[in-house]
């Protein structure tokens, strides 16, 4: 079936302008273009590490969202990494998943009751164990630009859509929006004027990518609908795990053959989402195929190459290294421009 879907491809390739990456670009200038030209790319996965990209082989290697999981991701070959965005209660935009500091830091409280300098003496800990580091909670300054240059961010807002603006206003001051993505769900035609209205304000320059979830969208119609308005480099597509059904057979209805070939005319990739969710069954947002079946039950081509199958050209995971190498394997990644990468850090990040 890949065969066959990359060779219908490959009169699309021709007709659109061949980027030309070379090892004198940047490294984020190089995935830049393979994510802006989805259909030059349709035959290599890009790799985006969840929360930053903490874990390895199922063992949590660093704090999430943070500083030490960036550069790990980075220096593995990650294209993108996602954070989370917050706000502190002097107002600066801070990366932090949770509303509460309890699980994620020595802190107690929430966050937006803490100023960005009583946030600084909260110490980063590392999921699971509970290990107390040195890492601290990161600004969204401070994040994007230990990136600049190397890796896209994926800034996940779990604030309201107003909120954007300000973030890629961050972004554009240091000079590196294009390397931003930027994403809201969408459902309905009054969320997309809602969003569309929150997109004019804050300019251009950056990436934004939808979000449709099966639980509200079941056809490929909506998301062609959604391309036109916003023309994105990537749509984010969910396919909740059902309650009864122990894994997947098709991906649900937005992985359809017809989704597949709306993302051609469109231009855009498919994004998958193999992470896990805590307290609920392993992908359940991956209608069950996500890291616990790679990594713990050994199975990754039921998992990355399940999707990859099923077009899906981005695939956001716990485990990158993972994902990564076997995805190389099988013939899912297309090498870079020779170009030099830090080399993965030896150790975890500095434990108190």
């Amino acid at each position: 079936m890949r065969t066959i879907w990359q060779s219908l491809l490959f009169a699309a390739g021709l007709a659109a302008s061949v980027g030309h990456a070379s090892a004198s670009e940047t490294r984020a200038r190089q995935i830049l273009d393979r994510f802006e030209h989805a259909n030059q790319w349709r035959d290599h996965v890009l790799v985006a590490a969840h929360r930053a990209g903490s874990m390895q082989a199922g063992k949590t290697l660093y704090p999430e969202n943070s500083i030490a999981a960036v550069e790990g991701s980075i220096a593995i070959g990650a294209e993108i990494v996602e954070v989370d965005i917050r706000r502190s209660k002097d107002g600066e935009f801070v990366v932090m998943h949770d509303s509460w500091l309890d699980r994620t830091t020595n802190c107690k409280g929430e966050a937006a009751n803490y100023t960005v300098a009583e946030l600084k003496r909260c110490r980063l800990v590392i999921e699971g164990t509970g290990a107390v580091t040195n890492e601290t909670v990161s600004t969204l300054r401070e994040m994007l630009t230990v990136t600049r240059d190397k890796i896209l961010i994926n800034l996940d807002n779990k604030l309201d859509v107003q909120a954007l603006p300000g973030m890629i206003a961050v972004a554009r001051d240091l000079g590196m929006a294009d390397q931003v993505i930027v994403k809201e769900n969408l459902w309905n035609q009054q969320r997309i004027d809602s969003v569309k209205a929150a997109l004019a304000r804050t300019g251009g320059g950056f990436q934004f990518m939808p979000i449709i979830a099966d639980d509200a969208v079941h056809d490929a119609a909506f998301a062609e609908q959604v391309g036109k308005a916003f023309s994105p480099g990537a749509i984010e597509l969910i396919n909740w795990r059902a309650g009864t059904e122990t894994l997947t057979e098709t991906g649900g209805p937005l992985f359809s053959t017809r989704m597949r070939a709306v993302s051609v005319r469109g231009g855009w990739h498919i994004w998958a989402n193999t992470y896990a969710i805590v307290n609920k069954p392993g992908g359940f947002l991956s209608g069950g195929r996500g890291d616990e079946l790679a990594v713990q039950a050994s199975l990754p081509a039921e998992t990355y190459g399940f999707w990859a199958e099923r077009g899906a050209t981005i695939i956001q995971t716990d485990e990158p290294k993972a994902a990564i190498g076997w995805l190389a394997a099988n013939g899912f990644r297309v090498p870079y421009a020779e170009q030099a990468r830090p080399a993965e850090p030896a150790n975890t990040a500095s434990i108190n």
